[in-house]
């Protein structure tokens, strides 16, 4: 078997929960991250060389705790092999620390990239099992390897992945705004219990939100983006929340969400009325002194792909 010299990763951005699959659903989207993985067998005594290209280049590590290049050494060591010596570059895409997954395209990315370095030692399946332990859940490793939206469920046998069949006609619209949400920061203001009524509002809404991606209903989706496990919590580290959400709303949205644990907010709406959400989020936004990029996106159903270059 010839031995791969390098391999390009691309692998797109995610937005998770959807409202009420609180860290058990998520869809990949058209905003993408790059990641090429080099032997740097020129010089072998440097084990690590990382270069970022993009806009927010600069608050992304080139050293050893870069997150690419620690899922990269994870997956040797997961496999008992040594990591040979590595450039990595990265063209950043997905914007940092936003609620659109970018710790997991890093992560997904390193593994892949490695994998491929590797020979594919690991299945898919494997590789996803991985990602999953790496980042915590799987709301986000999950349709970033595998595109697509994505339902996922522990099970005795591990994790049980189902798609979710998304209708053409239901388009997703993000609004991102200039500043940044920690996961850590928006999972602190979430309350340590919920009531019984809490749950079972999210699980019927859960249950109509799979029914309304699939079939498009706009009756389900108005009503199934609706979520009281962790939404009410963190839309006050939000500014201008509820005024997005009318906004969008009066111009056409099913509804909206927080992507992920935020800042970024997610519209869905039709194809007809797809600009003028955009047009209203982003109206908001800059109307109270927040700059917000505004988009129009499509659901990725490749996930993770890599081209061996050499």
């Amino acid at each position: 078997m010839s031995v791969v010299s390098s391999v390009c990763v691309t692998v797109p951005a995610t937005t998770a929960n959807l409202g009420p699959g609180f860290d058990c659903i998520g869809a990949a989207l058209t905003l993408y991250n790059e990641l090429k993985f080099i032997r740097e067998e020129i010089n072998p005594n440097k084990n690590l060389v990382i270069t970022v290209t993009g806009s927010e280049a600069t608050k992304v590590a080139t050293d050893e705790s870069n997150l690419v290049y620690q899922a990269f050494i994870k997956f040797f060591q997961h496999v008992q092999q040594t990591a040979p010596p590595a450039k990595i570059e990265i063209k950043l895409g997905v914007p940092l620390a936003r609620g659109l997954g970018s710790s997991a395209t890093a992560i997904v990315g390193g593994l892949i990239g490695a994998n491929v370095l590797a020979g594919e030692v690991l299945t898919l399946s494997e590789v996803m099992e991985l990602a999953i332990a790496m980042e915590g859940h799987p709301d986000n490793v999950v349709p970033a390897l595998l595109g697509g939206c994505r339902l996922a469920a522990t099970s005795d046998r591990g994790w049980a992945i189902c798609d979710i069949p998304w209708c053409q006609d239901v388009v997703p619209v993000v609004a991102i705004p200039d500043f940044e949400l920690s996961t850590s920061e928006a999972r602190q203001v979430l309350p340590a219990q919920v009531s019984r009524q809490d749950a079972i509002f999210n699980t019927a809404h859960l249950g109509l939100l799979l029914r309304g991606l699939e079939t498009g209903n706009q009756n389900w989706l108005r009503a199934a983006l609706q979520d009281k496990l962790h939404q009410p919590y963190r839309k006050k580290l939000i500014n201008n929340y509820d005024e997005i959400n009318a906004a969008a709303l009066s111009a056409g949205a099913y509804g909206m969400v927080i992507s992920g644990a935020g800042p970024t907010l997610l519209a869905l709406t039709n194809t007809d009325n797809s600009q003028a959400v955009a047009a209203a989020m982003a109206y908001e936004w800059q109307n109270k002194g927040i700059k917000a990029q505004v988009q129009t996106l499509q659901i990725d159903n490749q996930g993770a792909t890599s081209v061996v270059q050499g």
